[in-house]
């Protein structure tokens, strides 16, 4: 585990042919001092071995590349949980810090970090659909395929995107980050439009299976920094990890987390069970073979990933949230993230949809959308 930058793994770059005149591409090169290679057409780089064994080798790589989709698109979330009406803006692909239940090891079948350096057409698009509703409130977020933050000593995106949240009228960025590489925020001209997020955790998982990321205190010394900066926080107790003492655990985080920042700053709160697809469970045990806690008891969920058995994540839903509301703001929402509406009565004694939904909820826990 290493406070310090993550980007500080990545060994070299490489940059795809029609983007190694592009002046973000260019400005990314000189601030890492990295040698690069050229790479024609979309070929990627050639990290030696097959996936997923040469993950651990391929994240210390960063290719530079276009986008060529869409980078703004609606959440993938399920109809079978309670979802938040979310938005992405896929800013790359993979991380250089290396969680061991991390779905993107399932999920991806490229060992490397991407990211794109096509940002005009990421502003055409943000332009786009942002005007085109502006009686909406859009939370986007650019950590569901990469952390938010870890790569941003070599890339300076986040720093365009508060700026250009900054002046928007209906945008809310979300920040996502393991990371305290938040030196870049500093000084910005968010106008209240940009929250910066933490994953957290038991110290135990934080210390055993985040690997590469910053520690707890230092996590929350970064978030209490924010906070001096005006920003808006928020914490996202995902994935709920059921371990030895995991009680003392979670109380731990939570009064440290509250002990930390101001809880007024903290616009919303997230909570979910350890979940993944099947395939993880081996691509993990492969890669690390001391990691113990894939071997719980599991059940298929309605969307395919296995989880806890209800009574296990009801027993620990109920710890969290009783620990929660001890020192939380009342406008801070708290939230399951893709959890059914029985374990929302259970445990909350309401569902989303008797607040108006959970993206309504969410929306009023901003200070500009509350009456």
């Amino acid at each position: 585990m290493a406070g310090c930058d993550p980007a500080r793994h990545i060994v070299a770059l490489h940059v795809a042919e029609d983007c190694l005149e592009h002046p973000y591409a260019r400005e990314i090169i000189r601030r890492s001092r990295l040698p690069f290679s050229v790479l024609k057409g979309d070929r990627p780089p050639d990290i030696t071995g097959s996936y997923p064994a040469n993950l651990s080798t391929g994240k210390k790589h960063l290719f530079l590349c276009r986008q060529r989709g869409k980078f703004f698109k609606p959440c993938p979330g399920t109809r079978e949980y309670q979802c938040c009406g979310y938005h992405v803006l896929n800013i790359g692909m993979n991380c250089p810090m290396d969680c061991v239940y991390c779905i993107l090891q399932a999920y991806l079948n490229n060992p490397w970090l991407s990211f794109f350096v096509n940002v005009e057409d990421l502003f055409a698009e943000l332009d786009r659909e942002l005007g085109a509703h502006p009686e909406k409130l859009y939370r986007i977020g650019t950590g569901e395929f990469t952390d938010s933050l870890a790569l941003d000593s070599l890339t300076a995106l986040a720093p365009r995107l508060v700026e250009y949240m900054g002046r928007s009228v209906n945008g809310l960025l979300e920040l996502k980050t393991k990371s305290v590489s938040v030196a870049n925020l500093a000084g910005l001209p968010h106008n209240g439009r940009t929250v910066v997020a933490w994953s957290l955790n038991s110290p135990a998982i934080v210390q055993r299976e985040e690997l590469r990321t910053a520690g707890l205190e230092e996590r929350l010394a970064a978030a209490g920094r924010c906070a001096d900066w005006g920003y808006l926080l928020a914490f996202h107790f995902d994935p709920i990890i059921w371990h030895p003492c995991w009680e003392q655990g979670y109380r731990h985080t939570i009064r440290r987390l509250f002990a930390s920042v101001p809880r007024e700053r903290i616009v919303w709160i997230s909570l979910g069970g350890l979940r993944y697809l099947p395939a993880l469970k081996t691509i993990a045990g492969d890669r690390f073979p001391v990691s113990r806690f894939f071997y719980e008891e599991f059940v298929e969920g309605l969307d395919g990933k296995s989880r806890y058995f209800r009574p296990q994540r009801l027993e620990m839903y109920r710890l969290l949230v009783d620990e929660l509301r001890k020192y939380a703001a009342e406008t801070t929402c708290l939230y399951f993230c893709m959890e059914s509406e029985a374990i929302w009565r259970e445990v909350f004694g309401f569902a989303p949809v008797d607040r108006g939904g959970l993206a309504a909820m969410l929306d009023r826990a901003v200070p500009s959308q509350r009456k």
